[in-house]
């Protein structure tokens, strides 16, 4: 029997200025506040998923500020999807099945606990080329990946990023 692999994802080429960000932002201390947890709620309604977060990348973790369906409020940087998600701050980021999908099928997340087969997520963009962390919906089963669904999560993402951003 062959044991799944996941790798963690890199770390952005610009990671120092976004470490600098996040830090700055003030995010990492942030209360989930009524605005974000209605777009949390939203999104896991939009995408029909049990859970979604709000989740900030830093270090070595992932902070949820805000969530739906899901009780932990972070999880260590080398299992998250959403580090995934922050490589590319320009682009919608969708895992249809993460037991297919080389980067995650070893992923204690998909594994264990959550179980986590579908993943979708908008980037939380501040800059060109620069991400906090991400606006992520889940499942444990698989599912398409919907265009026009996704573009209305990077709406809502971008939403989340202008209630956050003044700490920036």
């Amino acid at each position: 029997m062959t044991v799944p692999f996941f790798s963690a994802a890199p770390r952005p080429a610009n990671e120092a200025e976004r470490q600098r960000m996040v830090e700055r932002s003030g995010v990492l201390g942030l209360v989930a506040t009524p605005a974000l947890d209605e777009i949390v709620a939203a999104a896991a309604a939009l995408c029909a998923t049990p859970a979604a977060a709000l989740s900030i990348i830093d270090r070595d973790r992932q902070w949820f500020v805000a969530s739906h369906g899901i009780m932990a409020r972070q999880t260590s940087r080398a299992c998250a999807f959403c580090a995934h998600a922050i490589l590319t701050p320009e682009q919608l980021f969708c895992v249809p099945d993460a037991r297919e999908d080389a980067r995650f099928a070893g992923n204690p997340l998909v594994l264990d606990g959550v179980r986590i087969r579908f993943y979708a997520a908008a980037p939380l963009a501040v800059a060109p080329g620069l991400a906090l962390g991400a606006l992520c919906v889940f499942d444990a089963a698989p599912r398409a990946c919907v265009p026009d669904t996704l573009a209305t999560l990077g709406t809502l993402a971008a939403r989340a990023t202008r209630l956050i951003l003044p700490r920036a």
